[in-house]
């Protein structure tokens, strides 16, 4: 479409605005920069020499000197922390809490960050008070998962179960039906075996296929002298999660002993083995067979395991079985190739967390790293890593 002429006559005074635009923007943005410290720019320039050390000490120039810098100490304050100088990080959150010229916004932020202060330098209590504060700020979900944070450490687990509850990303009950379990883990031992199975019944309300309260309720069932309900509890795992069998293989005998059922016990365990084969299961099998059944029939157990899943670990076990029955002559030398491979399974006998890596010879339910939980698989690192 062809334009008129007046159209033209537009284009010089658009160009004219777009240039007086810039000019002020160019005077706004000069004005700012003569109003900042001199020590801003300092320690900008410390950062950009890798200096900082002298960078932080500029910047606290420009906190002390200037009450519009808010976001600044906000930010000096985050990195005193993350350094691990909480006490730093303290006194300049404290600072900002106790201005009377900042907005209620600013000042709930600066309890939080203050609150998480007290939580890195390990002093629970009094971050407890200040997240409890945050109650109904725009803070309030952060709070509470600090609170949550908090008590896991303190094993506060009817504090953290109540604040679970509130929290839209607890809705799996996973956690929740953790907590209980450990609330009927200490009932338990205290053979307060009622309030045990009401744990117990909460814990499978929040989270069905929570393997770790199957467990727990065939321990219940043992010590009530129930060994039959005990047996179908630990059952149960197979449905929930056949991988954790392996950590009820010696409970499992145990039941069945009782009833005087030890061999059909046996069986049920290398069925077990047969389907869902693991090198914790492999081990605790070995060991029933060869109370029950003798060095023989133990050795054939490890070897047929070892021909059908092949590790180091389970080569480490077939020495073992293979050293009773070993002449005189040979043993030395099975000796020695254990004690060689020996090893190299020590760094592979271990669980590993999916979450953060960290390794551990126990089994865990909440990893001790990273606080997460069941993020341990009951299978050993060669399992996952057989090249390690």
């Amino acid at each position: 479409m062809a334009l008129e002429y007046w159209q033209f006559l537009l284009l010089p005074f658009f160009f004219g605005l777009g240039w007086v635009a810039a000019r002020v923007d160019i005077r706004h943005v000069v004005q700012e920069s003569r109003e900042l410290p001199r020590s801003y720019f300092q320690g900008l320039n410390f950062l950009l020499n890798e200096q900082p050390d002298k960078a932080i000490d500029a910047f606290l120039d420009v906190a002390r000197s200037d009450d519009k810098t808010v976001e600044l100490n906000f930010a000096l304050g985050g990195l005193f922390r993350r350094r691990g100088e909480s006490e730093r990080a303290i006194r300049m959150h404290q600072n900002l809490v106790d201005r009377d010229d900042l907005g209620e916004e600013i000042r709930m932020q600066a309890l939080s960050e203050l609150g998480q202060d007290f939580l890195k330098l390990g002093l629970l209590d009094r971050a407890e008070a200040i997240f409890l504060k945050l109650e109904g700020s725009a803070f309030a979900d952060e709070a509470r998962h600090y609170l949550m944070e908090i008590y896991q450490v303190e094993k506060d687990w009817e504090k953290a179960i109540a604040i679970a509850q509130t929290l839209p990303d607890f809705h799996s009950g996973r956690e929740i039906a953790q907590f209980h379990c450990e609330l009927a883990t200490n009932e338990l031992i205290r053979s307060r075996f009622d309030a045990a199975a009401a744990h117990l019944e909460a814990a499978f309300a929040a989270h069905r296929k929570c393997v770790r309260a199957s467990l727990i309720s065939g321990d219940l069932a043992l010590q009530r002298g129930e060994p039959e309900t005990a047996i179908a509890a630990w059952q149960r795992i197979e449905q929930q999660d056949a991988s954790y069998l392996a950590l009820v293989a010696q409970r499992l005998l145990e039941a069945y002993r009782q009833q005087g059922k030890t061999a059909e016990g046996l069986a049920l365990l290398r069925a077990y083995l047969e389907r869902y084969p693991s090198l914790d299961f492999l081990d605790s099998v070995y060991q029933l067979e060869l109370e029950a059944e003798g060095s023989e029939a133990a050795y054939r157990l490890v070897r047929s395991e070892l021909k059908r899943n092949p590790s180091l670990l389970g080569l480490e076990k077939l020495m073992d079985a293979r050293m009773p029955l070993a002449s005189e002559t040979s043993r030395g030398d099975l000796e020695l190739a254990r004690s060689i491979i020996q090893g190299y399974t020590r760094r592979l006998a271990r669980y590993r967390c999916d979450h953060c890596g960290f390794r551990a010879r126990q089994f865990y339910w909440r990893c001790p790293a990273c606080g997460g939980w069941e993020t341990y698989p009951p299978r050993r690192a060669e399992e996952f890593d057989p090249q390690l």
